[in-house]
């Protein structure tokens, strides 16, 4: 897909971008109480001239739609301050005050956006405070609106986990974090059409005074339920997601969801490029999937701590949906091509959203990227090490650059400059040069069988016993190619031990993504020797599914079945015993799709 294939024509997130507009702070740059600049949205003016040459016009497009900034109306009761720092505060109005959501980075922001919210609300005293999740820009403003002495008996809300995992991410790794945030967000960039224009989830983070007060009431469990200043709230446990503790929640009495930040108008980061514990994308798409289900038809809008609102209730379904059609999707097809072989580098240059996902805005990779998304999820799965021996002690990159600096000219001229070094003694370098030609001309046999000779003695030498292995089996592998595995870790022994919903998460990620773009099927399993009923969704390439009590619309197919059927059925040996309702045909459509993966794929060799 071209730029020029995106939807610039589709302008409702400007719509909604603007909707329920009240007043922007003017001017709009926060300061601290000696005068330094924390926050500066004024300087983003120049976004209001047309897309230059300097920038993606996708991306000019998002940051004029999150450079909007002020206070804004959600619902009746519910406000939001946007653009004044990274993240979005909400504001609930309640019977005697107003509970804050999220009360941004810093302290100087959050108390210059209650007090635009005062200006025009009154004087309420904050009753309540909600952090969604353990990120910084969630809780470090908390003393902006809780100041010191202030409120000592307002309740503050916060996912089961949140306090241990706030301080592992912005204090144990803190320093490091923050230094590379400064790239990520383009901190110290002229903010310009040649600098920084955007972060891709808001304009930029703020630079004042971080606070965090600690909760006084844990969300244990999905479906609890408190009363907070007479708002009454339903919580989603979603740990894993974008991050380690966090939760939605339903406010049913203003038929208003929060999302968090599990579904913002951006594809997000699996791993963030600051840095952080890398996210389960397969979980989070199991969340957003529970979310549409677990809330039904109780909201009317859905906020999120970034970016505009999503109005009207099939709207809300339509954004969950895609967004967890997204997560599963990247999660699943990276899991189908690296049991394929591949590594995380070829899966990011080969991996293709479905053209429906690519034509969504919310989809578009302004935060988190396909590319690294995919690298992360690999990561999380298989860690640093992509298999290939030569990778295992190679030189730090100063070192190699030296090295790659003397080679010159060619496979020949490689192969020449190889023997010079095996014959020096340096071995990494000659495995890591050596393994360069041979993926670049891999019916060279020379340099095969000299790779092999290095992986030898550098397993000979290793005093770690699975680094022998590894340099041992590529020899040998490079001499007689490759031997394929007895072992099977999907044989009918190993699909009996699983859970249902593992062996469904098995087959998901089995699904060739691409052959499946344009399927649309909903099967239901009634498993009757479980008493559970599984609702199977392949869509956009994803199959996800969920665990139902009452269906609330049809499936295409309905299979009443034992587990020992479904182990059948999903083996491909028919329907014999199995009760059907529906077209069967979308079963056979489903498996079709369902690929086997290779268990002879090369690793030292292309």
């Amino acid at each position: 897909m071209t730029d020029a294939d995106l939807p610039f024509e589709d302008t409702t997130d400007v719509a909604n971008a603007d909707r329920g507009f009240v007043d922007a702070l003017v001017p709009a740059v926060v300061k601290t109480a000696d005068g330094r600049v924390v926050y500066d949205n004024d300087a983003y003016g120049f976004l209001s001239a047309d897309c230059p040459d300097t920038a993606h016009p996708s991306l000019w497009r998002q940051a004029q739609l999150c450079a909007r900034q002020g206070l804004y109306e959600v619902t009746e009761g519910i406000y939001q301050i946007r653009g004044l720092d990274l993240s979005n505060m909400t504001l609930v109005e309640g019977e005697r005050g107003v509970v804050v959501i999220d009360p941004l980075l810093s302290v100087e922001t959050a108390a210059a956006g209650l007090a635009l919210y005062r200006s025009h609300r009154g004087e309420r005293p904050v009753t309540g405070l909600i952090y969604t999740h353990s990120h910084g820009d969630h809780f470090g403003g908390s003393r902006g609106v809780l100041p010191h002495g202030a409120g000592q008996d307002v309740p503050i809300l916060a996912p089961a986990g949140f306090l241990e995992h706030a301080v592992s991410e912005n204090v144990y790794a803190g320093n490091a974090m923050t230094r590379r945030a400064i790239f990520m967000y383009g901190d110290r960039l002229p903010k310009s059409p040649q600098g920084q224009i955007s972060a891709g989830l808001g304009m930029t983070t703020s630079d004042g005074t971080i606070s965090l007060i600690p909760p006084t009431l844990d969300v244990t469990h999905t479906g609890q339920e408190e009363t907070v200043d007479g708002v009454r709230i339903v919580f989603q446990l979603t740990p894993g997601t974008e991050a380690p503790a966090e939760m939605n929640f339903l406010l049913p009495d203003r038929r208003a969801l929060c999302l968090a930040e599990n579904a913002t108008h951006t594809m997000h980061n699996i791993l963030t490029l600051r840095g952080a514990v890398v996210r389960d994308a397969r979980v989070w798409a199991r969340y957003l999937d529970e979310a549409i289900e677990l809330f039904a038809d109780a909201y009317d809008v859905a906020f999120a701590s970034h970016h505009w609102p999503t109005w009207g209730h099939d709207n809300v379904v339509g954004f969950l949906a895609a967004q967890r059609d997204l997560y599963a999707y990247l999660h699943d097809q990276t899991l189908r091509m690296l049991n394929d072989g591949l590594t995380g580098a070829e899966i990011a240059e080969q991996i293709r959203l479905p053209p429906a996902l690519e034509r969504t805005w919310h989809a578009r990779g302004y935060y988190g990227s396909a590319s690294h998304n995919v690298k992360a999820i690999y990561q999380r799965y298989l860690g640093w090490f992509d298999g290939n021996a030569a990778h295992l002690w190679e030189h730090p990159p100063a070192e190699l650059a030296r090295r790659y600096v003397d080679v010159a000219g060619g496979a020949d001229a490689a192969l020449d400059k190889a023997r010079g070094y095996v014959d020096a003694g340096d071995l990494r370098f000659a495995a890591t040069l050596l393994n360069h030609v041979v993926f670049a001309e891999p019916s060279r046999t020379d340099a095969k069988e000299l790779l092999a000779q290095v992986y030898e003695r550098l397993g000979h030498g290793a005093e770690n016993g699975t680094w022998r292995n590894f340099y041992l089996t590529s020899a040998l592998e490079l001499r007689h190619g490759v031997n394929p595995i007895s072992l099977d870790t999907t044989n009918p022994e190993m699909a009996v031990a699983l859970t249902t919903d593992m062996l469904l998460d098995s087959i998901a990620i089995r699904i060739d993504g691409p052959r499946a773009w344009d399927e649309d099927l909903t099967i239901d399993l009634h498993l009757t020797d479980e008493d559970r009923r599984h609702r199977l969704t392949l869509h956009n390439g994803a199959l996800t599914h969920r665990t139902v009590s009452r269906p609330t619309s049809a499936a295409g197919l309905t299979l009443t079945l034992t587990r020992q059927q479904l182990l059948g059925v999903l083996a491909g040996r028919g329907l014999d015993g199995v009760t059907t309702s529906g077209d069967p045909s979308q079963l056979t459509r489903l498996l079709s799709h369902v690929v086997e993966f290779d268990k002879a794929f090369p690793i030292v060799t292309p």
